[in-house]
């Protein structure tokens, strides 16, 4: 595909500026590379964050986005997926945002944490338009090669962002709470991840699943997907807060605690409504709002917690939760989630609906 040729992109200038629309030039395919023809991508709180220039390394001008499902309209070479079979143009796919894991450094072989190799990229947040078409909130993107891609022949494109980039991320989350039979669970946030977080935790066993969220359509849909009460934050005060989570556990707090909220004040909220010796994870802290007050010795240590940090995810959480939505069963909690969609043109109002939570999720197609 020559670079004579242009894609329609709505592209991030700089911070606390307005999306705007560009033509970009498409890509001379390299070799084992293709180029995507764009179905749909996801706007998300990072990508208010990005607007709002609260991330580091941001190469502005970008193309936000990043996740999407698309079309392989073209391809060089080959691309494979993780079983060995080569994808054909034509193959309707998503694929992992985050590229150039090196899976050599200190971080991927010694500590096993490759959410923080030092060399990753992600689509739509860490590479600019310099790079080229390597967002999603455009009518092409290009896959570079080693790019991990998923196929969705039997995964709806409604279903699979409904889950979007909140579902690896959540399931890393359950993940590290180790959710065991039987479990007392809080949701803190009833966005996107902790949606995802209900729905996965129900899925683990868990004996109820509480949600402290807002506003109300997202705590409707926070039932929907599995809790089996939700608490409006608004309605009341942190000591308030607390002592529901305990009226609906005997007492104790909850067996594991997962915040996905962002709000700084929700960590401490986190371990003081979890039992002694239960588990909080932290996972909607994506960027800094500040510090906290916490008392070391009462709201951690005599309580005997285990407090997780969890940072993004990888492929095997994107991996695992796609499988998880090849499943009917599983499908039907996420169609409980209410997306809506917004054309290149709209992306403005598309992140201003996602700021005020008026819609529980919104898509970015890519019509002008």
């Amino acid at each position: 595909m020559g670079t004579s040729q242009l894609a329609v992109a709505a592209v991030m200038p700089q911070p606390k500026a307005d999306v705007e629309l560009r033509e970009i030039a498409m890509p001379e395919l390299e070799p084992n590379s293709a180029l995507m023809r764009v179905e749909c991508s996801e706007v998300c709180g990072t990508d208010l964050y990005l607007q709002q220039g609260l991330l580091a390394g941001v190469p502005y001008p970008i193309i936000p986005g990043h996740v999407s499902v698309g079309v392989l309209e073209k391809i060089r070479g080959e691309i494979r997926d993780v079983y060995g079979q080569c994808f054909s143009e034509g193959d309707r796919i998503t694929f992992l945002d985050v590229h150039e894991t090196c899976h050599a450094c200190w971080h991927c072989l010694v500590a096993k944490a490759s959410t923080r190799c030092p060399h990753r990229k992600v689509y739509g947040i860490t590479y600019g338009i310099e790079d080229g078409l390597t967002g999603g909130w455009a009518e092409y993107l290009y896959i570079k090669p080693g790019v991990h891609c998923i196929r969705l022949d039997d995964v709806p494109t409604d279903i699979f962002m409904a889950g979007g980039c909140s579902l690896p991320t959540a399931l890393h989350a359950v993940d590290r709470a180790n959710i065991k039979l039987g479990d007392s669970v809080l949701i803190l946030g009833s966005g996107p991840v902790g949606l995802s977080a209900i729905a996965l935790a129900t899925l683990r066993g868990a004996g109820s699943v509480l949600c402290i969220g807002g506003p109300k359509n997202r705590l409707a849909c926070a039932k929907q997907m599995g809790a089996s009460s939700a608490l409006d934050f608004k309605t009341a005060s942190a000591p308030q807060r607390e002592q529901w989570v305990r009226n609906k556990t005997s007492g104790r707090g909850a067996d594991v605690t997962i915040e996905c909220t962002g709000a700084p004040s929700a960590v401490t909220d986190a371990m003081r409504s979890t039992r002694d010796a239960g588990t909080v994870v932290i996972v909607g802290q994506y960027t800094d709002h500040g510090e906290i007050p916490f008392n070391p010795h009462l709201d951690l240590n005599k309580k005997h917690l285990d407090v997780l940090g969890c940072w993004g995810s990888d492929y095997s959480h994107f991996h695992r939760g796609v499988e998880l939505l090849r499943l009917e069963r599983n499908q039907s909690l996420w169609s409980n989630m209410s997306l809506e969609r917004y054309k290149l043109s709209q992306t403005n109002e598309a992140l201003a609906a996602i700021a005020s939570g008026s819609v529980v999720k919104a898509l970015v197609t890519p019509t002008t």
